[in-house]
């Protein structure tokens, strides 16, 4: 769930309902003209994170913790018995736990940009593979689950102006996220008749091998989380005129 709370306030916005007049508890304004406006903004996603760890029911905007995904598919191994694994049912924990390092807002057409650091994501899904691993037959099917420290991710994209019954709301037109991890700690249990055998051999290929699982399940990874942020955070921005989170000049010379 990244770069919803990112896109909804780097590119300068928003608000739930078409009263502009009302300012909801997880809005945190910024104003046109503030010097300061890259820090307000910082603030601004900052404040979104205890709501975005409970969700936001009134503007149909779920939790993220956990944040949920479909399925991955990986080819670990190469050749005839090359070792597969599908993970399906996947929980990410730790999303709504960030620091914002870095903000670059759009301007002239540019796309906007951020930084945000997570401490910890922890991942558990359900787990089906196949194949040959370290010589030993490796089909079966168990819990997965996965530990990535201190992550860092990278989301760049870019969004366009619409407007609706007199108000202006933003559309995110792309979005792309991608991710650093410094330490990962992956490991799978419950195999199937608790085969001990495989157990231990799955474990040691990826206690050797976590940050090479991780290479082949990026890919994958990077595009369902951009395909599933944008498209939250554009339900959610149909929602949310522009003026309420940036507050433009007219409007604050009307408030004094």
């Amino acid at each position: 769930m990244l770069p919803l709370f990112i896109v909804t306030t780097i590119l300068v916005y928003c608000e739930a309902t078409l009263d502009t007049n009302t300012v909801p508890p997880y809005v945190k304004q910024c104003f046109e003209g503030d010097p300061k406006l890259i820090e307000c903004f910082e603030s601004a996603v900052h404040h979104l994170k205890p709501y975005l760890a409970t969700g936001i029911p009134e503007i149909e905007l779920p939790t993220v913790e956990p944040f949920l995904m479909d399925e991955l598919s990986l080819s670990l191994t190469t050749g005839p018995n090359g070792y597969k694994v599908s993970l399906k049912e996947i929980d990410i924990f730790g999303a709504s736990n960030f620091t914002v390092s870095k903000l670059k807002l759009s301007e002239n057409g540019k796309p906007f940009e951020a930084k945000i650091h997570l401490p910890l994501l922890r991942i558990n899904s359900r787990y089906t593979s196949s194949g040959v691993l370290i010589i030993v037959p490796a089909s079966g099917n168990g819990t997965f689950n996965a530990q990535l420290e201190d992550v860092n991710a990278f989301v760049k994209g870019t969004a366009s102006v619409n407007e609706k019954e007199g108000l202006k709301f933003l559309h995110v037109d792309t979005l792309n996220v991608d991710l650093n991890v410094k330490n990962i700690r992956m490991s799978v249990k419950n195999i199937y008749k608790n085969n001990r055998i495989l157990t231990e051999a799955i474990n040691l290929f990826l206690r050797e091998n976590g940050h090479e699982v991780f290479k082949v399940m990026k890919p994958q990874l990077r595009k369902k989380l951009s395909t599933l942020f944008m498209s939250i955070a554009n339900q959610l921005l149909t929602h949310l005129p522009i003026e309420v989170f940036y507050v433009p000049l007219s409007k604050q010379k009307k408030a004094a």
